[in-house]
């Protein structure tokens, strides 16, 4: 993030309230211990970073909820963005990153060079960061889905900060993003301009459909948008393998990701069932848009979307609980 994808405050440690209103617990406990077999008091802390989009949000909620009501766990969601979550592998601030888009260089880090984190498995989700237009532009200029056209259209995207270039509208600075490379790349006559925020994606993207505002714009899947707003995605050079190894040289799309969940090696060998539940947790992009949907626009806080899907999804939930 999801490159997505890919935005939040570093609160570590502290009795706060996380994004989505989930909220924090703190424990005198510094990490998960195994949950005591017919206990009803916590039994450990677990942490799971709250990376900044609300895709992440939805599955850190459900996955935190499980833990304190089934397992019996204290969770603590702190509010991190994604190179900082990793950092807090080796400093003990972060047990889990239940939505991970791919970033092969901190796994190289993290993972291969300083052992602290492992892999712990998919989580179900299929993630895809595009460029897109609404469809009425697509409609309207039909050969604008065609990256090799972007220039023709340029001057319908211009704005006070695209520097007489078209604007390309990126979300928050720390999402997977190859934007920059791909504009100067493909020499493309548009400046990347960042929009700081998903929730600024989302009021730009509402807005170009509601009031046929030109939109070239940075976002991803799966998201509840799909639902609400007719987007129609630009076809950039087709990825293939190793295209992007080089991040000034990209000129490619963005690959399809099989997005998947990293925990601290602490964690992994200590976390015991807390562990085992993270490691099962595995849904499907539907189940994390509904989540996520009730949770921005249906009023839900994140835990009480987390209760409403965990309500009807009984056998599904049922099966990542540890035996």
């Amino acid at each position: 993030m999801k490159i997505r994808l890919l935005a939040g405050l570093l609160a570590l440690g502290l009795t706060a309230v996380g994004c989505g209103g989930a909220t924090v617990e703190t424990s005198p406990s510094s990490s998960a211990a195994p949950a005591a077999s017919g206990s009803s008091a916590a039994t450990g802390t677990v942490k799971i970073a709250i990376n900044p989009w609300v895709g992440y949000e939805a599955s850190a909620n459900v996955v935190a909820y499980l833990l304190k009501n089934e397992l019996h766990y204290n969770v603590e969601l702190p509010e991190i963005k994604e190179q900082l979550a990793w950092e807090g592998f080796e400093t003990g601030d972060v047990d889990v990153i239940i939505e991970n888009w791919g970033h092969p260089d901190l796994k190289k880090k993290f993972i291969e060079e300083k052992k602290v984190a492992v892999e712990a498995g998919s989580t179900g989700n299929k993630g895809i960061i595009g460029w897109y237009v609404p469809k009425w532009m697509a409609d309207k200029y039909p050969d604008i889905t065609d990256y090799k056209n972007l220039n023709k259209y340029a001057s319908l995207f211009k704005t006070s900060e695209s520097s007489g270039k078209g604007q390309l509208l990126d979300g928050d600075p720390s999402y997977v993003t190859n934007d920059e490379a791909l504009v100067k790349n493909l020499k493309l006559n548009y400046k990347v301009v960042t929009g700081g925020s998903e929730a600024a994606l989302l009021k730009s993207a509402t807005q170009a459909q509601e009031q046929q505002k030109a939109l070239l714009f940075y976002f991803w899947t799966p998201h509840w948008i799909f639902d609400k707003v007719d987007l129609v995605r630009v076809n950039l050079p087709a990825w293939t393998e190793g295209c992007d190894a080089d991040p000034k040289k990209v000129a490619c799309d963005y690959p399809e990701m099989d997005l998947d969940k990293i925990v601290s090696k602490k964690f992994a060998d200590t976390g015991g069932k807390a562990y085992e539940l993270v490691k099962n947790f595995s849904w499907t992009n539907e189940d994390q848009n509904a989540v996520a949907n009730d949770m921005t626009n249906n009023g839900l806080t994140g835990e009480q979307a987390a209760k409403k899907w965990i309500e009807a999804n009984t056998a599904k939930w049922q099966a990542w609980i540890p035996k």
